[in-house]
């Protein structure tokens, strides 16, 4: 992941991750993924960020299953934030009704 200012953006900066190509599911892309999350949580830890808002990484042009990465994105959140609570808010950026049902199926997760 790389960190950039947000130039005209509402945000301030943007944290720049570029996810795993699905392959099927047998070139550890869960993990690969997960990473992803954990490396831009952890960069805004580390600049201090209270707040940060993630698209459905790689399930566009990447081919990642949405259901499958809704569910990593929740859980990989839920579990570095129960040790990081400095990080107030995490928005999940749904761009379709379809992205949107994903992510409420995978939420409880974070119950």
């Amino acid at each position: 992941c790389k960190l950039t200012k947000g130039y005209d953006l509402p945000a301030g900066h943007v944290i720049h991750c570029v996810g795993p190509v699905w392959y099927g599911g047998d070139q550890d892309e869960d993990t690969l993924l997960a990473s992803c999350y954990r490396s831009a949580l952890q960069i805004s830890v580390d600049k201090g960020f209270k707040t940060l808002a993630f698209p459905a990484i790689s399930t566009g042009i990447y081919g990642f299953p949405p259901d499958r990465a809704a569910k990593i994105a929740a859980r990989t959140v839920k579990e570095f934030l129960a040790d990081e609570p400095s990080i107030e808010r995490v928005t999940f950026l749904c761009f379709d009704d379809e992205a949107e049902r994903h992510y409420r199926s995978a939420l409880p997760e974070l119950a």
